[in-house]
C-alpha cells in the first residue's frame, strides 16, 4: 500500500518529467521567424512601378507572383498560371489560371485582374520600369475566369521568361494605387509593417493557395554599414545577410561554424556608366578612352578583394551566349592619352562621378578616380544617398559618369531605348535587338546575343567592370536560401530552420 506522501512524491516526478519533455520539445522546436539584412531601403514596394531592385528582394515571390516565376536555377515555372498552351506561329498564348486563388484582401485571382496587370503595363502611359517587357504583346483577352489569351505582334523568345520579372507581378486590383505603401498580393507571405529607415515585416499568408512557408514571420532589417552588418549578424541580430557588403569579412564567418558562408553568382553587371548625351562622352574616342585607363584588376582587387570576375560588356559569364571582351580595352594609360588628344580633350577636364551608397561603388570609385587622374580626367567624386541618386541619375540624368550593378537578367532591351539614363542612340542596335527580340531559335538567339555584345563594347557605352558575386552569410541552422540570384530577389518560400 502506497503511503500518501509517496504518492504526492510520484505524482510530483511524474508531473516534473511531463513538464521537462514538454520543454525538451518545445526548445526542440524549430524557429518560425527570420530576420533578414538588406543594403538598401527600397523607395517604395511597387515593382511594376520602381526600378530598384531593392523592391523584389522585398515583394517578390513573397507577396506578389505574376503568371510565370523564375526560380533559384533561372529556369520558367508556373505560377498564377498552372499551365499554357502556344499556338503554331508562337504569337499566342493561352494561360490556364489557377483557380481558388484570392489576394491578400479578400478579392478573387482571376483572368480579368491578370489582364487588367498587362495592359496596365503596357499603356502609353505606363509608368512600368521594365515597359519594354510587355512592347511585344498585341491583344490581351479574357476567355473565362480562369483562361487568359494573350497575343503577341511576333514571336517573342523570352516572353514566359519576361512574365517572371519582378515588374510583371499580379497587384490585387483595388490596391493599385496603394500599392507603394500597401502591397496586396497573392503570396505566401502578407505586408504587416514599415519602420522607414528601420525594418520591413511580412507575415505568413493563411489562405494561401500553394505550399504554406514553414516561417510565420519575416523581418528584413536595413543595414547597409558594413561595421553595423558584421555586428548583426555576430551577434544574432541578423539570422541571414543574402549579399553581404564587405567581402573582407567572409574569413571571419567562415571560421565560425555557426554561421555559413555561400559565394554564388548573380547577373548583376558592375558598370562605370556613362552619359553618352554630354560632352565629352558624347565621342567614342573619349569612351573608349576611359575604358582604356580603367584597370579592371587593380578595381577588383581593391574593390573586391579579389572576389570578382571581370567583364568586357554586358552579359555575365554564367549565362549561354557569353563572349569574353575584357580584352577588347587592355589596360593602357598612353593609349587612353592618344585617344583623349585625339578628341581634343584638355588635360585637366572635369566630369563628375556620382556615387550611390554600396561598398562596391564607393571603393570602386575612388580606385577610378585615381585612375583617370593619371590620364588627364579630374573626376570629381560626388557620393549621394540612393533615393537622389534614382532621382538625379537614373530618372533625370543629371551626371557624367555613375558606377552602379545591373542585376536585371539579360537586359540588352535598355541600350535600345532612348529614355535610359545612358542616353545612348544607335539605330543599328536598335535594329540588332529588335531582331533578338523576335527570334526564338536558340542558336541564333546565342549568335545575336554575341553581335550585341561586340557591339556596345565597339561603342564604349560604358567601361564594364565585373559581375557583381552573391557573398551569401546566414545563420548554420537556416535553409532554403538561394545560393545564386537569377534575378535580384529573396525568395523566402522554402527557407527553414533546421529540426
Amino acid at each position: 500500500m502506497i503511503s500518501s506522501f509517496a504518492l504526492t512524491r510520484r505524482i510530483f516526478l511524474a508531473a516534473s518529467v511531463a513538464v521537462a519533455a514538454l520543454t525538451g520539445a518545445a526548445e526542440a522546436a524549430p524557429r518560425k521567424d527570420l530576420s533578414v539584412g538588406l543594403r538598401l531601403e527600397p523607395p517604395h514596394l511597387d515593382p511594376t512601378g520602381g526600378a530598384a531592385a531593392a523592391i523584389g528582394e522585398v515583394v517578390y515571390a513573397n507577396v506578389y507572383e505574376g503568371l510565370t516565376r523564375i526560380d533559384r536555377a533561372g529556369q520558367v515555372k508556373p505560377a498564377l498560371a498552372e499551365k499554357w498552351d502556344l499556338s503554331a506561329d508562337g504569337k499566342t498564348y493561352t494561360f490556364t489560371l489557377r483557380k481558388g486563388v484570392t489576394f491578400h484582401d479578400g478579392s478573387t485571382f482571376d483572368a480579368a485582374a491578370a489582364k487588367g496587370a498587362l495592359d496596365r503595363a503596357r499603356a502609353a502611359d505606363s509608368t512600368n520600369p521594365q515597359k519594354g517587357l510587355f512592347e511585344p504583346i498585341e491583344n490581351v483577352e479574357v476567355i473565362d475566369a480562369s483562361t487568359l489569351k494573350v497575343t503577341l505582334k511576333r514571336p517573342t523568345g523570352l516572353f514566359l521568361f519576361n512574365m517572371g520579372w519582378p515588374a510583371a507581378v499580379i497587384i490585387a486590383p483595388g490596391a493599385v494605387a496603394d500599392a507603394k505603401t500597401k502591397p496586396v498580393g497573392t503570396g505566401p507571405f502578407r505586408f504587416d509593417s514599415w519602420a522607414k529607415g528601420a525594418s520591413l515585416t511580412l507575415v505568413r499568408n493563411p489562405t494561401y493557395w500553394g505550399t504554406a512557408p514553414k516561417l510565420d514571420k519575416v523581418t528584413f532589417k536595413i543595414i547597409g554599414d558594413a561595421a553595423a552588418a558584421f555586428a548583426a549578424v555576430m551577434s544574432g541580430d541578423l539570422d541571414a545577410y543574402p549579399l553581404y557588403p564587405a567581402p573582407e569579412q567572409l574569413d571571419q564567418f567562415r571560421a565560425d561554424p555557426r554561421f555559413k558562408v555561400v559565394v554564388g553568382n548573380t547577373e548583376g553587371e558592375t558598370i562605370l556608366a556613362m552619359n553618352n548625351g554630354r560632352k565629352p562622352l558624347d565621342d567614342v574616342r573619349v569612351r573608349r578612352a576611359i575604358n582604356h585607363a580603367v584597370d579592371r584588376k587593380a578595381i577588383i582587387d581593391g574593390a573586391m578583394f579579389g572576389g570578382a570576375k571581370p567583364i568586357g560588356s554586358h552579359f555575365p559569364p554564367t549565362s549561354a551566349g557569353y563572349v569574353d571582351l575584357t580584352g577588347l580595352y587592355p589596360f593602357d594609360p598612353a593609349k587612353a592619352q592618344a585617344l583623349l588628344k585625339e578628341a581634343g580633350v584638355a588635360p585637366g577636364t572635369k566630369l563628375r562621378l556620382v556615387l550611390p551608397p554600396p561598398d562596391y561603388a564607393r571603393r570602386s570609385g575612388e580606385i577610378i578616380a585615381s585612375q583617370l587622374k593619371k590620364v588627364g580626367l579630374e573626376a570629381e567624386i560626388v557620393p549621394m544617398e540612393w533615393a537622389q541618386w534614382l532621382s538625379d541619375v537614373f530618372k533625370q540624368r543629371n551626371y557624367d559618369m555613375t558606377i552602379i550593378a545591373h542585376v536585371e537578367p539579360l537586359d540588352l532591351d535598355i541600350f535600345a531605348r532612348d529614355d535610359y539614363y545612358f542616353d545612348y542612340k544607335s539605330t543599328a542596335y536598335k535594329a540588332l535587338y529588335t531582331e533578338l527580340a523576335g527570334t526564338a531559335d536558340q542558336a541564333k538567339r546565342l549568335e545575336l546575343y554575341g553581335k550585341a555584345q561586340r557591339m556596345l563594347a565597339e561603342d564604349a557605352v560604358n567601361a564594364w567592370l565585373f559581375v557583381l558575386p552573391k557573398n551569401g552569410v546566414w545563420n548554420a541552422k537556416v535553409k532554403g536560401l538561394w545560393e545564386n540570384l537569377p534575378i535580384p530577389v529573396n525568395d523566402l518560400t522554402e527557407v527553414s530552420w533546421d529540426e
